[in-house]
């Protein structure tokens, strides 16, 4: 069973949940910017969280269906459509073989995530299976997606196939079906406009002067088009953010979520593909629980930082896996009938 890239859109490459285990080499972790969707994405059609899945950027490719397929979409709607027609996100999509997926240039977000039941075959790299564009690992090749590509895939299990064909049965003239159940807003919310991103503050905040501080939590952020999987590069209202005096940093570890201050004073908040250690002092460092609303936010979009305690951050990530947690039981339960 195969898939095939009849375009390829902006930027469409594989991930999954990232390398995890080898930053003391100097080798990222790299994976899904929004982990959070993808994660609900394979839940959606019965694979295990981690499994690899497709990663949109704001203009979709068109995708060839080669055999029966079961999938969701989650993340930013960019307006699927099956055959023409519109789809909904955030449930199970049975599609026939010969079937195409496309997008349509608007939405809302900047990432979906295309799960495909039965996972995506591609070779594993350091017990992952993400693209890292820049060292040329991962996914297909190391590189984005394009056309004429064709992705093996093993497809839906034979049971699962068996429900969604019995769905077709009666209704002979459909070459699509999606449930018609989805995920409750408070298990999976999705993107947002112009977030509030909750963070506390990093191991070198006190380094920067009173203003510094008061700026960074008050300013609106515009995430500049410089920006990438690697970083978003923050533009705020003029009002630079300066240390009380020069510091000498020495590289120190960073993560997703960490915001750096370089010398000119507008924030970066590092990705995916950040870096393993940095030497901008760390002004702050995203709450986990934010990082889905963070990678959703397309270039031009506005966020602000909202500064909590650690122990809410803590608070706030142990609710995402309980609702995640939540979200499986549910399935379970769906499934059994």
């Amino acid at each position: 069973m195969s898939l095939s890239i009849i375009s390829p859109g902006l930027l469409t490459t594989i991930q999954d949940l990232g390398r995890i285990g080898y930053q003391k080499e100097g080798i990222i972790v790299s994976g899904a910017m929004d982990a959070l969707a993808l994660r609900v994405a394979n839940l959606l059609v019965g694979n295990q969280e981690d499994e690899a899945g497709l990663e949109v950027t704001l203009l979709g490719p068109k995708i060839r269906f080669d055999e029966d397929q079961l999938i969701a979409l989650t993340g930013a709607n960019l307006a699927p459509a099956i055959n023409g027609q519109v789809v909904k996100m955030n449930r199970p999509i049975f599609v026939r073989q010969g079937s195409l997926l496309q997008f349509a240039p608007q939405g809302s977000g900047c990432r979906t995530y295309i799960a495909v039941a039965g996972g995506l075959t591609v070779p594993t790299v350091l017990g992952s299976r993400s693209t890292y564009l820049q060292a040329g690992i991962g996914g297909r090749q190391g590189r984005a997606l394009k056309t004429g590509d064709v992705i093996a895939c093993p497809g839906p299990p034979a049971v699962a196939k068996q429900f969604w064909q019995k769905m077709f049965a009666a209704t002979p003239h459909k070459t699509w079906l999606q449930a018609s159940w989805m995920p409750s807003p408070e298990l999976y919310q999705g993107p947002q406009a112009n977030p509030s991103i909750r963070a506390v503050p990093g191991p070198e905040y006190s380094l920067f002067s009173a203003s510094g501080q008061q700026n960074f939590w008050a300013q609106e952020y515009t995430v500049t088009l410089a920006s990438n999987r690697m970083g978003y590069r923050l533009r705020g209202d003029g009002t630079a953010l300066a240390l009380m005096q020069p510091e000498e940093m020495l590289s120190s570890a960073v993560t997703f979520g960490t915001v750096q201050v370089p010398a000119e004073g507008n924030p970066i908040v590092l990705l995916a593909d950040h870096q393993t250690t940095g030497g901008y002092p760390r002004i702050a460092q995203v709450v986990t629980a934010d990082f889905s609303l963070l990678a959703q936010v397309p270039p031009g979009g506005k966020i602000r930082f909202q500064e909590v305690s650690l122990a809410k951050a803590q608070r706030l990530y142990c609710q995402q896996e309980l609702n995640i947690r939540q979200l499986q039981q549910a399935l379970r339960l769906k499934l059994a009938g």
